[in-house]
């Protein structure tokens, strides 16, 4: 499904940039990695899809979808998308139990549009959800790293996908905070990765990514 998605954004877009100081870390050998990004447009599941595949292709990616959108596309349920419904309390304890199973071993990496909502990318504050700061207490031996996508149209017809992955943090030291606090920290942590990279978007220079 990679390489299908791969041709389907080469026809579709101009390029998928990751910009210059915004790639992932490494895969580590001690525990498994959330990464939560902002949910701006339909594009954000291929984009990360493509993302997985080039920076994490020996792991499991597993992410959390809408359950309604994934009743009408049940090809990203073959790809590691399970079903959620965060407005009831029976749903947020679904997400909690399906993220604590799929955290409880290494080599794997939850991908989270932590926002829960499509959203302006320019929008602030960014509003996640509150079940994001819970997953450290899931998987203390996380690495919990923020991905800001964006995309913009510059000279050629197709648009431009930019994405950046911000510093990693381990789980344990976000497990040193309130919830509350926690919670704060994450979303101040992608609303800097979003800026820096909306910064490259708008000089509009590709040597940027």
């Amino acid at each position: 499904m990679g390489v299908y998605f791969a041709r389907y954004a080469r026809r579709h877009l101009n390029a998928v940039r990751i910009a210059g100081w915004g790639a992932a870390p490494a895969l580590p050998a001690s525990g498994p990695v959330v990464i939560y990004c902002n949910h701006p447009a339909w594009w954000d599941a291929a984009i990360i899809i493509l993302l997985a595949q080039r920076f994490y292709p020996e792991a499991e990616s597993y992410a959390p979808f809408d359950a309604a959108m994934l009743a009408r596309y049940r090809i990203f349920s073959r790809m590691g998308a399970f079903g959620v419904d965060l407005d009831s309390p029976r749903g947020a304890a679904a997400f909690m139990a399906a993220s604590r199973k799929i955290l409880e071993r290494p080599g794997r990496v939850m991908w989270i549009t932590a926002q829960g909502r499509f959203s302006d990318v320019r929008e602030r504050p960014l509003g996640l959800r509150p079940g994001v700061a819970r997953l450290p207490e899931l998987a203390p031996d996380a690495l919990v790293v923020p991905l800001a996508l964006d995309y913009a149209f510059w000279e050629e017809r197709g648009a431009e996908a930019c994405a950046a992955f911000g510093p990693a943090v381990p789980a344990r030291d976000l497990l040193a905070l309130p919830r509350p606090e926690r919670l704060a920290r994450l979303e101040a942590d992608l609303t800097a990765t979003l800026d820096r990279l909306g910064a490259d978007v708008r000089s509009r220079d590709p040597a940027r990514f």
